[in-house]
């Protein structure tokens, strides 16, 4: 496993233990400035939405979330990587239990100071434009 593949594996790990505590500070320092979370039915959520999204819960009674994800693949071309996991989430509001089973995928981008999440996107599958995508891996950018 290359050194990205691990920091990538540790982000995602971070990020769970940081969302799963409720430390909006944390999930958001994991985060570039122009993160764009796609969700099926909703708006391109940026990150200033998230933030007020997560600050508004953590400020009210807020979810508790646990949940897992069990990565299922990375590459990595240079500064850009793409990764994507099999994520379970269970959200337990004041009132009600709602579990969610999405895969998700990420690119991530090398900044200064560590990797971060340039982007999140759920889907329940890839679908036939996934499985016509070239994947691109480690050794890509040396041809």
């Amino acid at each position: 496993m290359s050194h990205d593949e691990t920091e990538i594996r540790r982000l995602v790990s971070t990020w769970m233990s940081a969302t799963q505590a409720g430390d909006v500070a944390a999930v958001m320092g994991l985060m570039t400035d122009d993160v764009v979370f796609l969700v099926p039915g909703k708006a391109p959520m940026r990150k200033k939405d998230f933030e007020a999204t997560a600050k508004a819960q953590a400020a009210h009674a807020a979810p508790k979330f646990e949940g897992s994800s069990e990565i299922q693949e990375v590459q990595v071309n240079g500064d850009l990587a793409f990764a994507w996991s099999k994520l379970t989430v269970v959200a337990t509001p004041p009132r009600r239990l709602a579990r969610q089973h999405p895969h998700r995928a990420r690119t991530h981008r090398v900044q200064e100071g560590g990797r971060q999440v340039a982007a999140g996107a759920r889907r329940q599958s890839l679908g036939a434009a996934g499985a016509a995508a070239r994947p691109v891996t480690a050794d890509s950018h040396k041809a």
